[in-house]
């Protein structure tokens, strides 16, 4: 089933990121899927993000539905295309985990969300049957380093580029493909005070030392709209929630 075009407003989103080493990214990856590098490592993370008025393009913005969600994401590239593979989503919204793959893309489980917002501070965390995230931090105008990016500009246009999402469904040899458009897209750096998540700890998943906090970047008050993407058939199961 063909995803219709969503439209809503990003209301917050948070970019943890992690530095992580290419040959353990590119064994989580279902192939056709390549990790893309920057500074020479992998580039992984958790977009924590609250939607506004979210609903079928088209449609005015007072029937659209408000939602916190979280993605495990990789960056990839497939072809001459760069995106990021989602093996994990999880929601707040029970609509948007019963609609998972139709409405909304990939397979969602629900979580229970944790949000403090005091100016330029912020709290963000979740759990769920499979883990929990939590993080804290500041956002700031100055840069605060990166072993991945040489500065803000850079770190931005890296997410811009990466537009393409392709995630997870029930259908394990098969992957829901959604593109992000806006016309103000905007970014902030963030000063990271606390980053805990059970993913990258996972040593199963990640090795110990092969998964680095690099830092986190904020958006705010985006509007957006989401673009269908061909479905992309993979060589391996991808991982669910």
């Amino acid at each position: 089933m063909r995803i219709p075009v969503l439209a809503g407003v990003v209301e917050r989103r948070v970019l943890l990121n992690y530095a992580v080493d290419p040959e353990v990214v590119a064994r989580l990856l279902p192939p056709p899927l390549e990790p893309v590098l920057a500074g020479g490592s992998a580039v992984a993370g958790v977009c924590l993000i609250r939607l506004g008025r979210l609903r079928p393009a088209g449609l005015p913005g007072a029937v659209g539905i408000r939602t916190e969600n979280a993605a495990h994401r990789i960056a990839v590239r497939h072809g001459d295309r760069t995106g990021v593979f989602i093996p994990r989503r999880h929601s707040a919204s029970r609509p948007t985990v019963w609609l998972g793959g139709r409405l909304f893309p990939g397979v969602h489980g629900h979580a229970r969300f944790t949000v403090r917002e005091d100016g330029d501070d912020l709290r963000v965390a979740f759990a769920c049957a499979t883990g929990s995230v939590d993080v804290a931090l500041t956002v700031t105008d100055d840069w605060p380093g990166s072993a991945l990016f040489g500065g803000l500009a850079e770190a931005s246009e890296f997410f811009r580029a990466g537009s393409a999402g392709w995630s997870a469904t029930r259908d394990r040899h098969r992957l829901d493909g959604l593109e992000l458009r806006t016309e103000d897209w905007s970014v902030r750096a963030a000063v990271v005070r606390r980053a805990e998540s059970t993913f990258f700890a996972d040593p199963a998943l990640f090795p110990p030392g092969s998964a680095r906090l690099d830092g986190a970047l904020v958006m705010r008050d985006l509007p957006v709209s989401w673009h269908s993407l061909p479905s992309l058939a993979v060589d391996r199961p991808a991982q669910l929630v």
